[in-house]
C-alpha cells in the first residue's frame, strides 16, 4: 500500500520547509515529463484528468476511471503522488473514505478535498472518516482540505478572511495535513491566512503572484498549477492542429517536438 511506503514519509516532509512547487498533471505521459523536469512530487488536476478522459471538470468524471488513471501514473514515477478527488464522490463520509482507499491502493499518498458549496461540517465529518480508514489501514494518509471560500466567493469580500481561517481551523481539528486556498491573490489575505491556520498553506497559481521566494515569505508552503499545463499543452498543440489542417506542411510539427527515442525511454523500465 502506497501509505507504508517511503514515498509517503517523503511527501509529508515536503511540506515542513520550503515551498513544494506542484506542477500538475494530467495523465502517465504528462507525469513522467513532469518528473523528468525535477519535480520532487506530482500532483493530479481534476479539470485536466477529466478532460483527458472526455468528461468535464466537477466530479463528473468516475471514480473507477480516475483510480485507474493514478494507478498509470503511479506505475511510471518515482517521487511521490497526490491526487485530486474534488468533493470526494459523496456526501456520505463512510463512502468518501471507502474512495479514498481505493486511490490509496492505487498508488496516492495524499489526496485533495473540497467544501465546494457543501456545508464545513460536512467536509469535517469527511476528514475524519478518511483519516480513521487511513490509520487502520496503516498509514498517514496527506489530507490537503480545500476551501472554495475564494475561488466560488462563498463570503462577501470584506468577510472572506474570516470565514477561511473558520473553514481552515475546523478543518485542521477534523485531521487535515493541509490547507488550499485556491483563488486568494492579496498577500495581505494570505498572510492572514498562513499565520492564522496552523496547516501548510496551498495556493493555485494566479498571474499576478510573484516568484517562488516571495511567495514563500508571505507564508505559502504548497504552490499548485492547477489546470494550468493542461490548458496551455492544449493551446499548443491546437496551434499546431490548426496550422497543419489548413497547409499541410509538415515543418511547424517537427522543428520543436521531443525526440520519439527519448519519450519512449521513459517508460522503458
Amino acid at each position: 500500500m502506497a501509505l507504508t511506503s517511503e514515498n509517503n514519509r517523503i511527501f509529508h516532509g515536503l511540506h515542513q520547509n520550503g515551498l513544494l512547487l506542484l506542477a500538475n498533471a494530467w495523465d502517465a505521459g504528462s507525469a513522467k515529463l513532469i518528473e523528468n523536469q525535477g519535480a520532487k512530487a506530482i500532483a493530479t488536476t481534476s479539470a485536466g484528468v477529466a478532460w483527458s478522459l472526455g468528461y468535464p471538470d466537477g466530479d463528473a468524471l468516475p471514480l473507477a476511471k480516475l483510480a485507474d488513471a493514478v494507478a498509470n501514473m503511479a506505475r511510471v514515477l518515482k517521487v511521490p503522488l497526490t491526487t485530486d478527488m474534488e468533493s470526494g464522490y459523496s456526501d456520505d463520509p463512510a463512502t468518501v473514505a471507502d474512495n479514498a482507499l481505493r486511490l490509496i491502493d492505487a498508488g496516492a499518498v495524499g489526496i485533495n478535498l473540497e467544501d465546494g458549496n457543501g456545508s464545513p461540517a460536512l467536509l469535517c465529518a469527511k476528514i475524519e472518516a478518511i483519516k480513521s480508514a487511513a490509520a487502520k489501514a496503516g498509514g498517514e494518509l496527506f489530507v490537503n482540505a480545500r476551501t472554495d471560500v475564494y475561488l466560488a466567493g462563498l463570503a462577501p469580500e470584506p468577510r472572506r478572511v474570516e470565514e477561511t481561517l473558520a473553514r481552515g481551523r475546523a478543518y485542521r481539528n477534523a485531521g487535515a495535513d493541509g490547507f488550499f486556498v485556491p483563488g486568494v491573490v492579496a498577500e495581505n489575505d494570505i498572510r492572514a491566512i498562513a499565520s492564522g491556520v496552523d496547516l501548510p498553506l496551498n495556493v493555485m497559481a494566479r498571474p499576478a503572484f510573484p516568484g517562488a521566494r516571495e511567495l514563500q515569505d508571505w507564508g505559502v508552503r504548497r504552490l499548485s498549477a492547477g489546470p494550468y499545463l493542461t490548458a496551455s499543452a492544449y493551446t499548443r498543440v491546437a496551434g499546431l492542429a490548426k496550422r497543419f489542417l489548413a497547409d499541410g506542411v509538415s515543418a511547424p510539427l517537427i522543428q520543436d517536438a521531443m525526440g520519439y527515442s527519448d519519450i519512449n525511454a521513459w517508460f522503458a523500465d
